[in-house]
């Protein structure tokens, strides 16, 4: 017999967890462990083969325990329900994000142009690669896909305003394409206001928007329907859940943090040695943190949760322009590093004409397989475009 709301079935604690859970935790505490107890053997310049090993095997686990994050602050998103759920995914990987581009940023060497590589690459893996890989595999299974017209638009504004700021303003205001110490300040000031405006109708009065239209109305303006209950009534019901799954995630994000440092120094002799595009530290960087949330994505897109894949992807990058950007200027003015964020004129092209195509798709009453073509298109082009 189905439980009461007065009554709720709770997820026993020690489900929670899982040997999958278990081991993708185990695995980053022993990298952890492994790496300091050889420290004195990564000292100096290490042989070719051996710096390529040790760098594939740091970010193997750094993926895999990322993606054991994605797995509990996915269980969160279920539970809580969209948008709140949602919100939890996408600020769980742009934590992920900052730690390694802080980890690049603060380590030997270079890297002025460390956090506009990584962002301009997460923007066009998220909104080129992933979302359609999604158009086409929800368009192949569902002939077409519709999301809630006024949740995709309110993304799409934050994403135009938030990308002009900060990759093309800079190039504008002055000629080394940096934010002077003021006008780092103001910038990074005024992004986090407007993310907190967002997320405050988000998460408020605008929180239909961004749920899944109903299946009778699917391609129509109307308003999606509350499919889950009130936040706190979820919070008091399933709170030892929340919390233990909570603390999970946050010991499997640990490790993370800790690798995040020797990752960046191997990664950095790495691309010198191969004589390598510098923007390609940031591609590896946006790849590691995208590649859990991928697939979350296609699953979605596969059952038909439109929705879902645009709050999973446009969100991500929301965060990312919202709050990566203004904590790499923070740690820029306080380290004394320059932050250059202008992009060239070939990737503020493609940024554009990625944001004219998706508004256009959002307009649209039913997305397909097309719509998921052209944005592959333009992820080949940005890959042309990075090696030319």
């Amino acid at each position: 017999m189905p439980s009461s709301p007065s009554s709720p079935q709770r997820t026993p604690l020690p489900s929670l967890l899982t040997r999958t859970a278990l081991s993708r935790l185990l695995l980053g505490w022993a990298a952890v462990g492994a790496l300091l107890l050889a420290a004195p053997l990564l000292e100096g310049p290490l042989p070719g083969p051996a710096l390529i090993l040790v760098l594939a095997v740091i970010v193997a686990v750094i993926v895999v325990a990322a993606g054991g994050v994605v797995q509990q602050a996915e269980a969160l998103a279920h539970r809580l329900g969209d948008p709140y759920g949602t919100l939890v995914l996408t600020l769980s990987i742009v934590v992920i994000e900052v730690v390694l581009i802080a980890a690049v940023m603060l380590g030997p060497g270079e890297h002025a142009t460390i956090a506009r590589d990584s962002v301009m690459a997460v923007s066009m893996i998220i909104l080129n690669l992933v979302l359609g890989l999604c158009l086409v595999v929800g368009g192949l299974r569902h002939r077409g896909l519709a999301a809630h017209p006024v949740g995709t638009s309110a993304y799409l504004v934050m994403l135009v305003a938030l990308g002009a700021t900060a990759l093309a303003l800079p190039g504008l205001l002055s000629e080394d394409g940096s934010y002077a110490p003021a006008q780092a300040i103001l910038i990074s000031g005024l992004t986090v206001a407007l993310y907190g405006v967002f997320l405050w109708r988000q998460t408020g009065a605008q929180a239909a928007d961004f749920q899944e239209l109903p299946a009778a109305d699917a391609g129509s303006t109307a308003a999606g329907t509350p499919g889950s209950a009130p936040l706190r009534e979820t919070l008091v019901a399933h709170r030892p859940e929340i919390l233990a799954r909570t603390a999970l995630l946050i010991a499997t994000v640990l490790p993370i943090v800790l690798l995040s440092h020797d990752m960046a120094e191997l990664l950095d002799e790495g691309l010198a040695r191969l004589g390598a595009p510098v923007a390609l530290g940031g591609v590896l960087i946006a790849m590691i943190v995208f590649t859990p949330e991928t697939l979350t994505a296609l699953r979605a897109a596969r059952a038909g949760e439109m929705q879902r894949v645009v709050n999973l992807c446009h969100g991500a990058l929301v965060s990312t322009f919202a709050l990566t950007i203004p904590t790499v200027l923070v740690i820029g003015l306080l380290t004394g590093q320059q932050v250059v964020l202008a992009e060239t004129p070939a990737n503020l092209l493609l940024l554009g004409v990625t944001l004219a195509v998706s508004a256009l798709s959002a307009s649209a009453r039913r997305v397909t397989v097309l719509h998921g073509a052209v944005h592959l298109l333009l992820f080949a082009v940005y890959g042309l475009v990075l090696f030319s």
